[in-house]
């Protein structure tokens, strides 16, 4: 399938339902929506944001999460606090795995001044998505594999589904202002999540984690 109008995905017609698997990479996600300039679609409501990709013939049989949490490095104020704040308003509703990877420190040095500063950068999420979705489609977890993100560096895993197993589909859903050419011609399809998409799978401004604490939707958000 091409791209076309639609930001949802036709299913092929195996068995009665077709079962998909939504791996959602979730920085490429955030820092997609927070291209677009409308913080409010950070407050997204992953599981509902999957689920409004499907097509009447299809089920999902998971959504898994991955993320970095933030590490505070003083240059934006409250980031890791709001992040949290989305994650544990995530999990307060179900419905998803979160699984995470972790941000790694490094110096950077000017050659010109040899001052040095502290930098982070994510590691692993891309990692752990190509074990996930090899590993599900070898269990048979899955039909269609729906993988959100515009990262090429998950060409490689999507070629290893499809070439060992031909009868399964792996689509793509580009995240606002995220693309990849390589993600795209290796992919058995893809399309573009929409901003109205993202605006109809809000979080509630206010809900309560597991153990009852309030969570409102950052300030800097709204």
């Amino acid at each position: 399938m091409s791209t076309n109008e639609s930001d949802r995905f036709e299913p092929v017609r195996r068995r009665a339902m077709e079962r998909v698997m939504v791996y959602v990479d979730g920085m490429n996600l955030y820092y997609g929506i927070l291209a677009t300039g409308i913080p409010r679609y950070l407050w997204v409501d992953v599981r509902a944001l999957s689920q409004g990709l499907m097509l009447p013939g299809q089920v999902i049989v998971g959504v898994k999460y991955f993320m970095s949490r933030f590490v505070s490095d003083g240059r934006v104020k409250g980031l890791a606090i709001r992040q949290r704040v989305h994650l544990l308003a995530l999990e307060s509703l179900g419905g998803l795995e979160i699984i995470e990877g972790k941000f790694q420190s490094k110096t950077g040095k000017c050659q010109r001044c040899e001052n040095e500063w502290m930098s982070y950068e994510e590691k692993m999420t891309d990692v752990n998505i190509a074990v996930e979705m090899v590993c599900d489609a070898e269990d048979d977890i899955f039909d269609a594999a729906l993988l959100i993100s515009g990262d090429g560096d998950l060409t490689g895993p999507i070629a290893r589904v499809l070439s060992r197993h031909p009868e399964k589909r792996v689509v793509v859903a580009f995240p606002p202002r995220r693309r990849s050419d390589a993600l795209r011609d290796t992919a058995s399809a893809h399309f573009y999540i929409r901003q109205s998409r993202l605006r109809n799978c809000q979080l509630p401004d206010q809900l309560y984690s597991q153990n009852g604490y309030p969570l409102r939707c950052p300030a800097e958000w709204r």
